[in-house]
């Protein structure tokens, strides 16, 4: 059982291994809202009773909930997105009754403020809690670092990649063997071939202004100089300075919060030459289609993302990415040397280098057909296996499995 200090056992103590079969796993979340945090706790309750588990979610409702009820998941209302010390002791308080009179066995907590009232319920019962970093940790604030240290004393701690496991472990001197990395799910079921039909795709390239027989480099996310497009400007010069004038170079994106940058974009593709081949196309409301209407995609991001969500869901969608060293980013593209060039996924670049990403483009551009689509075949299988809500629920499954097998 947990080490953690005060921990008492005493006659409740179990006297055998658990499996999840018969276990009572509540998870406390923000909300039930259709974002990561609400899609995740929904997939992961789903998993458990599919293994004979007791599914309990605590959290404020939302749209998920439904969908929570309908295959037999449990519902606790429960305001804990919350920073205020009354809230977050009275939560404390319910948690701990819960605990005793449910059985709980495992408390997964999703945010920081839930995992404050979780510890605080926890501290002399016997049940195991798990906690779930964010994307990104928050900066060295007195708050911040008040609720990160909350995070990191579960008896098992998620990260979403291992660029964040190595900041908490840093940060919060956590023992590596505490941590489980797993990424974030994606919706493969919305990023997927099949779901995108060829008239939409049509459809949006022509609002584009792109000819049929021309190809598409998409660069998504927000305009701003921490990401990049500077550099994508000036390696599309390089392309279009060797010949390749058959190929449409759009940035979707945001730009209202960078304006001057947006102008400087548009006057550096002008002094190029190149203006006639760039769009600036604002934010895309259909991002799987953009991802099908698109033969690459290219993240050139200069300081680490919060996350690679658009280079997981491209491949979701057969699409071959080129993207900078920074961050999380290698962990979600499949190339040397971490894997043989024969299995690879896409093409990893240094962060402000033009040469690098142009000849890195000019290699997806030169594929044939064969290869093209034997590299598009590999990326929607990579972000199945890793990526998928089935998956990750699985993988956090085995996190309260071998948490329960400890349990003598």
């Amino acid at each position: 059982m947990p080490e953690r200090k005060g921990f008492a056992m005493s006659s409740v103590a179990r006297n055998k291994p658990r499996s999840l079969a018969g276990a009572t796993i509540l998870q406390l979340v923000p909300a039930l809202r259709d974002d990561p945090l609400g899609r995740a706790a929904v997939d992961i309750a789903l998993t458990l009773l599919q293994s004979g588990a007791r599914a309990i979610v605590a959290g404020d409702d939302g749209p998920l909930l439904g969908e929570l009820r309908a295959f037999g998941g449990e519902w606790l209302p429960m305001p804990n997105d919350t920073i205020n010390p009354l809230r977050i002791r009275g939560n404390a308080r319910l948690l701990a009754k819960l605990i005793a009179a449910d059985r709980i066995d495992i408390i997964h907590a999703h945010s920081a403020a839930s995992a404050r009232s979780a510890l605080a319920a926890t501290q002399r019962m016997p049940v195991f809690l798990v906690t779930s970093f964010p994307d990104r940790l928050r900066a060295g604030s007195w708050p911040g670092n008040l609720f990160g240290r909350s995070l990191a004393r579960g008896d098992r701690v998620i990260a979403p990649s291992s660029y964040v496991s190595h900041a908490m472990i840093a940060r919060h001197k956590i023992p590596p063997e505490r941590i489980s990395v797993i990424p974030r799910a994606i919706d493969t079921a919305m990023f997927s071939p099949a779901a995108v039909s060829a008239d939409r795709v049509a459809a949006l390239r022509r609002a584009w202004g792109v000819l049929p027989q021309m190809r598409v480099v998409l660069i998504p996310g927000e305009i701003a100089p921490w990401n990049g497009q500077m550099t994508m400007i000036d390696a599309a010069r390089l392309l279009v300075g060797d010949g390749d004038r058959n190929v449409i170079f759009v940035f979707a994106g945001d730009e209202r919060g960078q304006a001057r940058y947006a102008r400087a974009l548009r006057r550096r593709a002008r002094v190029h030459g190149i203006d006639t081949l760039c769009r600036f196309t604002g934010s895309c409301l259909d991002m799987p289609v953009a991802l099908v209407a698109a033969d690459v995609v290219v993240v050139t991001a200069l300081q680490p993302p919060q996350s690679g969500r658009s280079l997981i869901e491209a491949q979701a969608l057969g699409r071959p990415v080129v993207a900078t060293a920074v961050g999380v980013l290698p962990e979600n593209v499949l190339c040397p040397p971490r894997m043989r060039d024969e299995l690879r996924t896409g093409w990893l670049v240094r962060p402000g280098d033009v040469g690098q990403l142009a000849r890195a483009l000019g290699a997806v551009l030169a594929l044939d057909a064969t290869a093209y689509e034997a590299l598009g075949a590999r990326a929607r299988q990579f972000a199945d296996f890793a990526f998928s809500p089935q998956s990750v629920a699985e993988a956090i499954r085995g996190v309260y499995t071998s948490l329960l097998a400890r349990d003598a």
